[in-house]
């Protein structure tokens, strides 16, 4: 199944970078989110990311409480990913075993797109271990 979602970020909260290194900043920071469209509800991110000029890299997992395609629950997103140029590269599966309330044996994968006039769209594609009613 795919779920898509248009999302907000609601807050951005960096901590002062832990390193800088000729331009070079290694950082973490908390980013909340709004989701709305085939997954409805937040998300909350915390990552670790290398900064420069030319881009970004970063891990991070991202606590999602939501309603996905009719059925309500929480999961974990793993994100791996680089930016530049600000286009998103990346993977970001769903953590095996994090579903949990209807969302429970979630299995599958997401997708970040910015378009071009800023708005964020989130792509899931996703397996239930059971249907939903």
């Amino acid at each position: 199944m795919r779920a898509l979602a248009i999302f907000t970020v609601d807050s951005v909260e960096p901590d002062p970078p832990q390193r800088e290194i000729e331009g070079v900043s290694y950082g973490r920071v908390v980013i909340k989110k709004t989701f709305r469209g085939d997954v409805d509800g937040h998300g909350s991110v915390e990552m670790l990311a290398c900064r420069s000029e030319a881009g970004a890299g970063y891990v991070a997992l991202e606590h999602i409480d939501a309603r996905v395609g009719g059925c309500r629950g929480t999961f974990g997103l793993l994100h791996l990913g680089t930016m530049a140029n600000g286009e998103p590269s990346g993977q970001w599966p769903i953590v095996p075993g994090s579903g949990t309330g209807e969302l429970r044996g979630i299995k599958g994968e997401g997708r970040i797109d910015i378009a071009t006039d800023g708005t964020h769209t989130f792509t899931l594609d996703y397996e239930l271990a059971v249907a939903p009613a």
